[in-house]
């Protein structure tokens, strides 16, 4: 038998798709948040000689306007244009709905940096240095001190010390007794807030009723014995267990609520968020019903190329390394210029999709979403949609009924039997509803929420039900009854 090897030369055609070095730029920032674009455009100045911030114009417009009477305001160029087309050229510089809303910082001698940090408040005191410095004022003993600072380091955030004494006694440099460790935590356990250093939640709620005054004996038999069955609404089975009535025991339980913490390191520091700032802003116009997306007034600066870099990459005076450099740094100035572009030109573009779509959110809440998919959107705008999944990405919308990230009105759902298109969070909703008009003698079952929803058309599983409540975290039909 033999085998014939041959080799010959043909053409093929094929096509392929490949990521230039601006287009994965441009990628990128189309994904940042404001608060990251602002960094990343500071940085920018600091290191492209090229870059530099556009002087404001005599009149600028400060109106920015995408939507009017429910309809999309058209483009100065193509909607979503092939990305890896991507040029200086997008036509957006003299968009008015895309860019005059951004405010203008002249270039001065400001520092952007400073001002940034003479704008960010201080960080607020942390609970480890909180309980170091009560600790650090108390006369004991050098080993007792030493022990009581090493557990108050590992006093987790909500003030729980989850590890054992003898494990915080190894990684001491120097190792001290299972009783001076256990008199340094019973001390650590007198500093504020009271019921730090607990080791679960029975320890903590016990050493804040310690310190309550009164007798507190029915909150202590709650705490010490039928810790489980308060957490599960089985109070019958505690007046089976006790002699305490079942008024008694709602009282204790209340009581409970108001005056214990589980989380008591909660009470010291800051705990708020830190606001969240939109990406852009749907309103309702001031000339009519209809709805209007801009872009929110911001410190993102515009930008443009300094003439005298520009003009050091045209002429051959400086020689040829210099002209060279001059080159790449406008070019990179370019890119990003037309990438931060880019981002705003799409954000106006798929928010004004999305209100488009979810109109009758704005004016019914929640309740009115309907399904919309990133597929169908993408679809719709000629792009792919991972393009859509990265405009929306970490940004937020302000919006009459408040600020909401870009995802929440991307939702899937059902059908009725009518044909209407229901969204999810819809549903989400009516569960709530149906809980909150509920006897709460007798409070409803997941199943019989499912029997009532599939009443009224929509056919869902108890499993689902399941699910939605407890991400609106409502308890259980057990939780929730009321005796």
């Amino acid at each position: 038998m033999s085998h014939m090897f041959s080799q010959s030369l043909g053409q093929h055609l094929r096509m392929e798709q490949r990521l230039t070095p601006q287009l994965i730029q441009s990628m990128s920032i189309l994904q940042k948040h404001i608060a990251d674009l602002e960094s990343y455009i500071n940085e920018s100045l600091e290191s492209n000689a090229a870059l530099e911030i556009k002087e404001p114009e005599p009149n600028p417009d400060e109106s920015t306007e995408g939507i009017q009477g429910d309809h999309l305001a058209d483009h100065d160029g193509d909607r979503f244009a092939e990305l890896a087309n991507i040029t200086r050229n997008y036509g957006l510089d003299d968009d008015s709905r895309s860019l005059s809303g951004i405010r203008r910082v002249a270039d001065s001698d400001r520092d952007p940096k400073m001002a940034a940090l003479a704008n960010t408040p201080g960080r607020g005191e942390n609970l480890q240095e909180h309980l170091h410095a009560q600790w650090s004022v108390l006369e004991w003993d050098e080993a007792l001190l030493r022990a009581g600072k090493a557990i108050i380091d590992h006093i987790d955030s909500d003030g729980y010390l989850h590890m054992t004494l003898e494990a915080v006694s190894q990684d001491m440099q120097r190792r001290e007794s299972d009783e001076v460790m256990e008199a340094a935590l019973k001390e650590v356990q007198k500093l504020e807030p009271c019921g730090v250093g607990a080791r679960d939640l029975q320890e903590c709620l016990l050493i804040q009723l310690d310190a309550l005054p009164g007798d507190n004996q029915i909150e202590r038999t709650l705490i010490e014995k039928h810790l489980s069955d308060v957490a599960n609404n089985r109070l019958p089975a505690i007046v089976k267990a006790t002699s305490y009535s079942l008024g008694e025991i709602t009282a204790a339980i209340t009581a409970m609520g108001s005056m214990l913490h589980m989380h008591p390191g909660n009470l010291v520091g800051d705990r708020t968020e830190p606001p969240i700032r939109p990406d852009v802003i749907v309103e309702y116009a001031q000339t009519g019903g209809g709805l209007t997306v801009r872009l929110p007034r911001s410190t993102v600066p515009e930008l443009c190329i300094r003439d005298d870099v520009a003009e050091m990459a045209k002429t051959k005076n400086n020689g040829k390394e210099t002209r060279d450099f001059a080159r790449q740094q406008v070019e990179s100035a370019h890119a990003i210029i037309d990438a931060v572009a880019f981002r705003r030109g799409r954000i106006l573009e798929v928010t004004g999709a999305i209100v488009e779509k979810q109109r009758d959110f704005f004016d019914m809440g929640p309740s009115g979403l309907k399904v919309l998919r990133m597929s169908d959107l993408a679809e719709e705008l000629e792009c792919d949609p991972s393009t859509i999944s990265r405009t929306v990405a970490q940004k937020y919308v302000q919006t009459p009924r408040g600020i909401f990230p870009l995802r929440y009105f991307f939702t899937g759902g059902t059908e009725t039997e009518s044909g209407e298109s229901v969204g999810w969070d819809r549903v989400k909703m009516r569960v709530k509803e149906i809980v909150e008009a509920e006897n709460r003698k007798e409070p409803l079952k997941d199943d019989k929420i499912a029997a009532m929803l599939k009443s009224e058309g929509v056919e869902i599983s108890r499993r689902t039900v399941a699910k939605y409540r407890q991400q609106l975290s409502i308890p259980s039909a057990r939780q929730r009854r009321q005796f």
